[in-house]
């Protein structure tokens, strides 16, 4: 730079010594002000560069975890998270960078702090169903791992409370959850079944023999066969117990069917199939779905698993479902 063209003189020898003088002076402040603005941006050079170590805070208390990284000159980035483990509440679960990292000094540190688990004390279940309670654990518990399931089989007794309502469970309501814990029922069948008497199903169409059964809520079970000597075919001709009997509900009654004589375009034959055994009557049903589009209810009633059976007289070509508890179970196309 020409410092002469900067004051605007071409000689100093052209000023007044007090000019010269201050000339001089603002030079010497100018250089002195670049030096010193060198050493700041220099020093703060160095300090930006100051590397440190990054300590490992996981499983520590988030307190702890603030104060050993405040040691390092270190700053949290925090975020919460659930956890399956209800005694890690307000522990380190990960952080970022990992322990051990060089990093530069008042860099931040993310942190993920547990919350505990979504749930920490057992609830208070009685007078739910089991699958009630298995849908509010599975909506509670949503991603993370379900630390309370219930167990089966729970135990079953006659009450007069409805079929399948929880009267006991354990651990009792409010106990604390330190770890997967398994919920025991006490479940009640409903009240005890009261003695029915059997109906006269010989002669009776399948339509009329079905109105029988939902009405009483009897067990029953079927076999077909061809009609033989005057049986009259499509209607019950044989049953046991014999009509009139005092049996228990839950008691199954063996009615013999007939088959219908043949129809073009129609088939029939029984539908069997096998189920659990339940502790109590869960509603069943089995419907057609013909190939016109239509749909057909052959029977609604409760039923005690095992073995269901039911003649049927459909369209060829038609789809047999049946439902417990409104869910498809089984399905059967009929030829």
């Amino acid at each position: 730079m020409d410092f002469r063209s900067f004051f605007n003189f071409k000689k100093l020898d052209d000023l007044n010594p007090q000019t010269a003088r201050n000339a001089i002076l603002a030079l010497v402040f100018l250089i002195i002000l670049m030096g010193l603005s060198s050493l700041v941006a220099f020093s703060l050079a160095i300090k930006g560069s100051e590397k440190t170590l990054v300590p490992n805070v996981v499983d520590m208390e988030l307190s702890s975890a603030l104060i050993k990284l405040q040691e390092k000159e270190l700053y949290p980035r925090l975020s919460l998270r659930f956890d399956v483990d209800p005694s890690s509440k307000g522990r380190v679960l990960e952080q970022d960078p990992l322990p051990g990292a060089i990093v530069k000094a008042g860099r931040r540190i993310a942190l993920v702090v547990s919350r505990g688990a979504v749930q920490d004390k057992i609830g208070d279940y009685i007078g739910l169903t089991i699958d009630e309670v298995k849908i509010h654990l599975q909506t509670v518990f949503g991603s993370t791992r379900q630390l309370i399931t219930v167990k089966e089989p729970a135990v079953y007794i006659f009450d007069k409370s409805p079929a399948g309502t929880i009267l006991e469970q354990s651990p009792s309501p409010e106990t604390e959850i330190s770890g997967p814990t398994q919920l025991d029922f006490v479940v009640s069948r409903g009240p005890e079944k009261p003695r029915i008497i059997i109906p006269d199903f010989a002669g009776l169409s399948l339509e009329n023999a079905v109105k029988e059964i939902e009405k009483t809520g009897m067990a029953f079970q079927f076999t077909i066969r061809p009609a033989e000597g005057k049986e009259k075919p499509g209607t019950i001709v044989a049953q046991l117990p014999a009509p009139s009997s005092m049996e228990e509900q839950d008691n199954p009654v063996s009615l013999v069917f007939a088959a219908p004589a043949k129809k073009e375009g129609m088939t029939s034959g029984l539908f069997s199939q096998e189920l659990p055994i339940y502790p109590y009557p869960l509603t069943l049903s089995l419907y057609a779905e013909t190939p016109s589009g239509s749909r057909i209810t052959l029977i609604t009633v409760d039923h005690p698993g095992k073995q269901f059976t039911l003649p049927y007289e459909l369209p060829l070509g038609s789809v047999l479902v049946l439902q417990v508890l409104n869910k498809i179970v089984a399905r059967m196309e009929v030829r």
